[in-house]
């Protein structure tokens, strides 16, 4: 029995996030289903985190227990490919050490959420388009106090089942990118809706609703009740996760 890890893609506008659940359709089960059919035995597969229905990933990894595997890499990506629906994208298969976890062993994942101010049907699906102008300058310095706090409860999800509200973010930030304004946020791990919770907050500062002080207040109340509503989903993307150097070190 050897381990692989997978690096692959997901457009989440047509399953209901990463996480096995009954009578809807995931990227983790459509996954398994698909290589227990080219492997011809049961494989599960273990994400380096969830997303949750509608958030899409341009770069996830996982990782699976095999036998043997049917065919060269190369092969297994191709065929892999033809099968999966249009939605997901595997990009290579690597052996690994047999203790190595996705998700456990993970350093950090980055997370970008996409906003247009104008009507663009070519980001539709693709990104938020709020009613009104945002402060992005405002929404940058509320976005820097965030590196200031450890404890996330005030964006967590009500009774998402997290032994830990704790985080180190190391990097939150907007940028502009052409029509589009994109919010940065990387952090040794991330809780449940936590940074759709950010973004709907720091969209109340850039509409001038509160305030910088006002939001690193909302921070410490620790209280879900008392942060804004969570931007939609459609326009958040996990866009990398880090490993310590050593996990892709063997080839298959």
């Amino acid at each position: 029995m050897a381990r692989y890890f997978i690096e692959m893609a997901y457009n989440g506008a047509g399953f209901h996030g990463w996480q096995k659940q009954n009578n809807a359709v995931t990227v983790q089960e459509t996954l398994e289903q698909i290589l227990t059919t080219l492997f011809q035995e049961k494989i599960m597969v273990t994400g380096a985190g969830r997303t949750d229905t509608g958030v899409h990933a341009t770069y996830f990894v996982a990782h699976f227990d095999a036998e043997t595997l049917p065919f060269d890499s190369s092969l297994l990506i191709r065929k892999a490919n033809s099968l999966l629906p249009a939605g997901i994208a595997v990009y290579s298969f690597t052996q690994v050490d047999d203790d190595v976890n996705s998700r456990f062993d993970a350093l950090s994942r980055t997370y970008e959420y996409h906003l247009v101010l104008q009507k663009d049907p070519f980001l539709n699906g693709l990104s938020h388009r709020p009613w009104f102008t945002p402060d992005f300058d405002l929404m940058n310095q509320a976005a820097e106090k965030l590196r200031e706090y450890d404890d996330f409860t005030s964006f967590a999800r009500l009774h998402g089942g997290n032994k830990t509200n704790f985080c180190r973010i190391t990097h939150a930030y907007w940028e502009k990118r052409g029509e589009r304004f994109v919010f940065v946020i990387s952090a040794d791990r991330f809780l449940r809706n936590m940074v759709r919770a950010i973004v709907g907050t720091l969209l109340e500062v850039g509409r001038k609703k509160i305030t910088v002080e006002e939001f690193c207040n909302i921070i410490e109340a620790k209280d879900r009740s008392g942060a804004g509503t969570s931007a939609p989903p459609q326009a958040l993307f996990l866009t990398d996760i880090g490993y310590p150097e050593t996990v892709f070190n063997r080839t298959i």
